[in-house]
């Protein structure tokens, strides 16, 4: 990949998008990952004002750090960099406070991490109305068309999506021309919403290079290895599940001799 071609072609197309919608700039949520740095460095690359955000909902501390770095080296390099933290912990816990407890302890965990999506999602669009900005995406393609590992209308909700089109290889390939710190570089993806150290990997029960593979396979599956079967039967089965977030929302269309 030509990554410093590529760099300047999102970024100039963020910037066409932005002129054309006669917004002011651009609002991301930073996470301490390799997703939200890339899409903030092209974002503040345009010379537009670019809002960042850090929203801690109960955050591990590593995960903090690795964002507020990121966040440094953005402000010491583009003018047009302004920083904003809104802290959602409070209202997180009194939400979860406030809702019916149910039995299915893993349904409860997961609807509650997905809840920490919105209520980000929510507030980037809070602060994107009242400054004119355009909320950018930070989801890869793996994630947004491959297993749907995304909240809907979590950091799904957003109004373009800048590096959905490359694959995680690709967006580190991209961060480490781009100047993204070496320890976000390093670090295991993770959607920090569980409060703990799980990464994509503990959840998936794939890695990001295994599921480019799958997502391209075109071949013979007698000749697979037998982790290749099990990654191929991974993707499968997440892509079937989720395809309901890569779909439109599907609209009942009455027919025309029951509406006359």
């Amino acid at each position: 990949m030509k990554a410093l071609e590529v760099a300047d072609y999102i970024s100039n197309w963020l910037e066409d998008y932005r002129k054309n919608s006669g917004t002011a700039g651009f609002v991301v949520g930073i996470s301490g990952g390799i997703d939200s740095a890339v899409t903030s460095t092209l974002c503040a690359r345009t010379g537009a004002p670019t809002l960042v955000v850090e929203m801690p909902i109960h955050q591990s501390q590593n995960q903090v750090s690795r964002g507020r770095k990121h966040i440094q080296m953005l402000q010491s390099q583009y003018p047009n960099v302004r920083h904003a933290e809104v802290d959602l912990t409070a209202l997180y816990d009194e939400f979860a406070a406030a809702t019916p407890v149910i039995s299915d302890d893993e349904k409860l965990n997961l609807t509650l991490a997905n809840t920490r999506a919105r209520f980000r999602m929510t507030t980037l669009y809070y602060l994107a109305g009242i400054n004119n900005f355009l909320v950018a995406g930070t989801g890869n393609k793996v994630e947004d068309f491959g297993v749907g590992f995304y909240t809907k209308y979590g950091d799904g909700g957003v109004d373009l999506s800048p590096i959905a089109d490359l694959v995680k290889t690709e967006v580190y390939a991209l961060g480490k021309e781009l100047g993204v710190n070496e320890d976000i570089l390093t670090a295991p993806p993770t959607d920090g919403l569980w409060g703990d150290d799980r990464t994509d990997e503990d959840q998936i029960g794939a890695s990001y290079p295994e599921l480019e593979w799958a997502m391209e396979f075109d071949g013979n599956k007698s000749e697979l290895s037998e982790r290749q079967k099990e990654v191929l039967e991974i993707y499968q089965r997440l892509h079937r599940a989720n395809k309901h977030k890569m779909e439109p929302i599907p609209v009942c269309t009455i027919p025309k001799e029951l509406k006359g």
